[in-house]
């Protein structure tokens, strides 16, 4: 009987020393893990930021692209706010209507995320830069959208 008892309790501390064995080598291996997967992370995080930094910086130095859009239903007045535009060198990529004539104020509308942009556009057409609103919009692929509004007659290219 003792015989027996012995050899169970050999077994059981083969098992565990198996086991510890086992620990020993996973417990390095998890760590290097974490430590790579850290780095990785700080990494990716610092890159998006400069990457944040010149998708900011891109549009400034480049041609403003516009959407000239009709608010007020008076004819003509998109192509002359074009014309105007073109005139103080931005680059007008798309004439239209809006979804209603009923819009009061002119609205210049920051599409990208870089309201210097929607800021120029609205100092040279004489808007009021309280009416210059972000709709950042990554299906759009122009800078700024001018939606013209009743008070035409009031701004620059009228004047």
């Amino acid at each position: 009987m003792k015989g027996n008892q012995h050899l169970k309790n050999n077994g059981l501390k083969v098992k565990h020393l198996s086991a510890n064995k086992f620990l020993n080598i996973i417990i390095p291996v998890l760590a290097a893990l974490i430590v790579y997967m850290s780095y990785s992370l700080i990494v990716k995080l610092r890159s998006n930021t400069v990457d944040d930094i010149t998708i900011q910086k891109k549009p400034i130095t480049s041609k403003v692209q516009v959407e000239v859009l009709n608010g007020c239903g008076v004819s003509g007045v998109a192509d002359k706010m074009t014309n105007f535009l073109r005139k103080h060198d931005f680059d007008v990529v798309q004439i239209g209507n809006y979804i209603s004539y009923d819009v009061e104020k002119s609205i210049v509308i920051d599409r990208t995320g870089n309201m210097i942009n929607a800021y120029k556009v609205a100092d040279s057409l004489g808007i009021n830069r309280r009416n210059v609103i972000q709709q950042m919009n990554n299906n759009y692929l122009l800078d700024v959208s001018l939606i013209i509004g009743k008070d035409f007659n009031t701004l620059k290219p009228y004047q």
